[in-house]
This record gives structure tokens, sequence and C-alpha cells, in this order.
């Protein structure tokens, strides 16, 4: 009788994030520029209000100049993600070719199209081909896909579109992009209770991918608050 009493105080008392699907919350971004394209993201992953982890990747690589940011529930953007590199990588394979960014991208807009009452999944594919070169496509939730200059998503986006489309100029050279980016990822970071920890940034060319990480003491600040 004890142990029937117990048992439920114990349940009672357990924070609320413990029974919460992990998220990865989210500020991602991709730019393109003549020669490639600069994509960055955050790296918080929360679990309800508790941080989960500070120190996310969530740039993940599809293929050798293909790479796409998540933003979403941590498992389904993780198995999305799995399963698409799995098909590019067969697709790649019958080719005997470098498979195009616009091809992964489609792959992803399929499966977000086809599960979209059951994955929450904001997805941003980047990359360069031989064909079109440096490319960002957006497949939000749902699965739409579209292609734009530059693209912005998760829950840290909303604080950032004036910034962006206030800053974004055509013609914007790899280092400019990097810059730009940096500053709107900083920027969503510090509004956005969702997104934090340090900048994964990349930088995807025809001659391979740069990656650099801006940690926490370094990012841009652009608030005296």
């Amino acid at each position: 009788m004890a142990a029937a009493v117990v048992m439920p105080a114990m349940a009672a008392a357990s924070p609320e994030w413990t029974s919460q699907a992990e998220s990865t919350g989210t500020t991602i971004m991709a730019v393109e520029f003549d020669g490639g394209v600069v994509i960055g993201a955050d790296s918080r992953t929360t679990t309800g209000s508790y941080i989960a982890n500070r120190v996310t990747d969530k740039l993940t690589q599809i293929h050798d100049h293909i790479f796409c940011c998540r933003s979403g529930s941590a498992a389904d953007t993780q198995a999305i993600a799995d399963a698409v590199t799995y098909q590019l990588g067969f697709h790649s394979i019958e080719l005997d070719e470098r498979p195009l960014v616009h091809t992964a991208a489609s792959l992803f807009k399929e499966m977000c199209y086809r599960y979209r009452e059951d994955l929450t999944a904001g997805i941003l594919v980047a990359g360069w081909d031989r064909r079109k070169g440096g490319q960002a496509n957006s497949v939000p939730m749902g699965g739409m896909m579209v292609r734009q200059p530059f693209s912005i998503g998760g829950s840290g986006s909303s604080y950032i579109y004036g910034f962006v489309d206030a800053s974004y100029k055509p013609g914007m050279s790899k280092e400019e992009c990097l810059t730009f980016t940096a500053a709107a990822l900083a920027l969503a970071m510090d509004r956005d209770g969702s997104s934090g920890g340090v900048i994964r940034l990349a930088a995807i060319t025809k001659d391979g991918v740069e990656r650099k990480v801006i940690l926490g003491n370094q990012l841009p600040r652009l608030s005296s608050l």
C-alpha cells in the first residue's frame, strides 16, 4: 500500500521536460554567392525548456558537396537526413557522378510531404553542383520546395526577417556571406530562447567544404543591452 502512495508523488515531481521530445529549436540559414553557398546554424537542442545539448551540429552532410540544415524535431530531421543520404548515395552510384543539389532537395521535399502529418521538420538544402553552382533550397514543414538567394528557418528566424531583408545585397562575396550569416545567427540567438550555443558555418564550393565554428565568447555583438 505504501508503494502505491509513493509512486504518484514521484511521478508528479518529475520535471515536465522529461516527457517531451527533443527539438532542435534552432536558427538556420543559407546564402548563395558566385561560386558556392554559405550555410550556418546555432547549436542548441532543447527538450521543452531544458537545454539537452549546447553544441549540436545541425549542418548535416548529405553528399560530398551537399549539406542540409535541420530544424524541428531532432529525431525526425535526423531520420529524414539519413534516408535521403542513403537514397542519394545509390543515385550517385547509378549515375556514376555526383548528384545535383536539386535532386537532393527534391528527395527531402517528397519525404517531408509524404509524411507531413507525422513529421516536424523544416530543412534547408544547400550545396554546389556542376550545373547550377551554389544553391540554397528551402523545404519548410509540409513539403514545399523553393530556391532563394538566401533562406532562413527555425524558431529564431522570426526575429531576423527585417535584419536579413535590410542587410542582404546581391553579388556578395564568400567572406561577406560568412559575415552576414554569422551576424544574423548571433542576433537570433540573442533574442530566441530556443537558439544558442555556438555558430557553425560552412562554405561549399567546387573545391570542397570549409567549416568554421564561432564560440560563444566570440559571437558578433549587435546589441548593447
